[in-house]
């Protein structure tokens, strides 16, 4: 059509068949603003650019294709064949087939997130968890929050206000989107005192920085940085002996929060929660979906008499955990308990899964592609925790001249697949690519290679 007065009228596309159910499909008022876009812009490419008036046909394309990118989902489910375990910009820890159905259970329909069926009235959401942390590892009490910034915030703007609180230099740390300790503690009311160096703190450099103004040491774990060489720092339960016997609180943010001994797998000691407390910590802070392997969530450990300190400031409602969280988490605890977190958990399902099976599953694989070759390479931990640790793994790895272009093809696949590129090679690792996704997996490499062929 070249005609203006040819282009059928908003009422005219929505009436008719294709008009009906795109209604149907996308709701009316969606399907209204779209047709109307749509026909804004031809009329203006018509009069500015003198461009040819699409017939009934692409105008319905046209209205279709918009209606399907204004409505797609920014969040979407990928397939991780990255080899990065805890992977930060994936969403850290996937959540076993347990826990996701205790968020169905819980948050389809109604539940005792703040409800007492002993007494009919009100309950509270602090509670749940904490039975389990005083059974799992025999804290004196816990608060669950919304991550671990949070829990740190919380601690120290409760606790430590218009006080001072020791830390060493070495741990002014900063982790992903720019939360540092420094900053965290200012906006806390906390005044910080650094001790020792970057590469070297001592015990007397601790006792010579106490004064009647502080009020608590700190420990902030270095989980995604490692200081290598001439280094030396003392024993945590050093410290909070030597911090207890003046009166003070001794706080450690843990950040990943390990339940299970990484060593055991080959990769470095990671600190953990039960070592802390212990040592003698009176507050443990860790995440929720990092090495604990849950949802996204701050939890507080230790000492009764601070933690319902904290649970009555008005910024742990500001805070705190939603029904999901807490019940996902009670689920991942669960496994703990039970001693089946190595079967359960995915985050360390992966980190002990065994080089045979994962070279089974590289080989399977190749045989659905007919291409590629089986290389030995290195998973990472990820996702700020064990910096510099790797795994040893077989990928699959795609000899290809354009790599990132296939990267960008397996990424905007069905369902989407997120790989690395090494030594202008697509890698492919089975560790970080749940057994269940195997075929589906496997149908998006296909679809994805014969394109990138084309």
């Amino acid at each position: 059509m070249n005609d203006l007065s040819q282009i059928p009228s908003v009422d005219q596309i929505l009436s008719g068949k294709e008009g009906l159910s795109m209604v149907e499909e996308y709701g009316h008022q969606a399907t209204v603003d779209a047709v109307r876009s749509c026909l804004d812009l031809v009329r203006k490419d018509f009069l500015e650019n003198g461009s040819v008036v699409p017939d009934l046909t692409g105008l319905l394309m046209m209205i279709a294709d918009l209606l399907r990118e204004r409505l797609k989902p920014t969040l979407i489910p990928v397939i991780n064949a990255s080899g990065v375990i805890i992977h930060t910009n994936l969403g850290r820890a996937p959540l076993s087939k347990s826990a996701l159905q205790a968020v169905c259970d819980v948050s389809g329909g109604y539940s005792t997130l703040e409800f007492s069926l002993e007494t009919g009235g009100r309950g509270s959401r602090l509670i749940h968890a904490e039975s389990q942390f005083q059974q799992l590892l025999g804290a004196e009490a816990a608060l669950v929050v919304n991550n671990n910034a949070s829990a740190v915030l919380l601690s120290l703007t409760v606790l430590t206000r218009g006080k001072k609180v020791i830390i060493s230099r070495s741990q002014l740390v900063e982790i992903g989107g720019g939360f540092r300790i420094p900053e965290v503690l200012r906006h806390s009311g906390t005044e910080l005192v650094e001790v020792g160096t970057t590469n070297k703190v001592h015990l007397f450099d601790y006792e010579g920085a106490f004064s009647e103004e502080t009020s608590a040491v700190m420990r902030a774990h270095s989980s995604n940085y490692s200081i290598v060489g001439f280094t030396s720092e003392p024993e945590i339960a050093e410290i909070i002996k030597s911090a207890h016997a003046a009166g003070l609180w001794f706080f450690d943010d843990l950040g990943s929060g390990a339940l299970l001994d990484t060593s055991t797998y080959g990769l470095k000691h990671e600190p953990m929660v039960q070592e802390s407390l212990a040592a003698g910590a009176d507050l443990v802070c860790f995440s929720g979906d990092k090495l604990l392997g849950g949802p996204q969530a701050g939890i507080i450990l230790g000492k009764k008499e601070l933690i319902d300190q904290l649970k009555v400031h008005p910024l742990a409602r500001a805070i705190r955990a939603d029904k999901m969280a807490l019940s996902a988490l009670s689920a991942t605890l669960d496994h703990y308990i039970k001693g089946e977190a190595l079967v359960r958990v995915p985050v360390w399902q992966m980190i002990s899964a065994d080089q045979g099976s994962i070279k089974t599953r590289a080989e399977m694989w190749k045989k659905a592609l007919k291409g590629g070759d089986l290389v030995e390479a290195q998973s990472m931990v990820g996702g700020g925790s064990l910096p510099g640790e790797t795994l040893p793994t077989t990928v699959l790895a795609l000899d290809v001249d354009h790599p990132n272009q296939l990267l960008e093809i397996l990424r905007n696949g069905s369902p989407s697949v997120v790989a690395r590129v090494e030594d202008d090679r697509v890698l492919l690792d089975p560790r970080t690519v749940l057994p269940d996704r195997d075929l589906d997996f496997i149908n998006a490499l296909q679809t994805a290679w014969s394109k990138y062929e084309k």
